[in-house]
């Protein structure tokens, strides 16, 4: 019983775990490279940036934060 739910904690952990590695490199993540890029390629160009950075960058770090805490319980359930 212990180990069936093991099973599902860990499907759920890995499932989140991929929609927010996802989410970090997606086109169409509203927190995706993809808006780094944007943002970089403006202050090359001398442009404005096109995105709220401060506001993403947290977004961003919240997620590899959520990230690196699944990987840590991952570690605890295989113990």
């Amino acid at each position: 019983m212990n180990e069936d739910k093991n099973f599902d904690k860990r499907n759920e952990l890995n499932a989140e775990l991929a929609q927010l590695m996802s989410d970090l490199s997606a086109n169409t993540s509203p927190i995706g490279d993809w808006k780094v890029i944007k943002i970089y390629e403006a202050r090359l160009n001398g442009e404005e940036d096109p995105y709220d950075y401060a506001e993403l960058a947290e977004a961003r770090q919240a997620a590899r934060r959520r990230i690196n805490a699944i990987q840590d319980e991952l570690k605890e359930l295989d113990k």
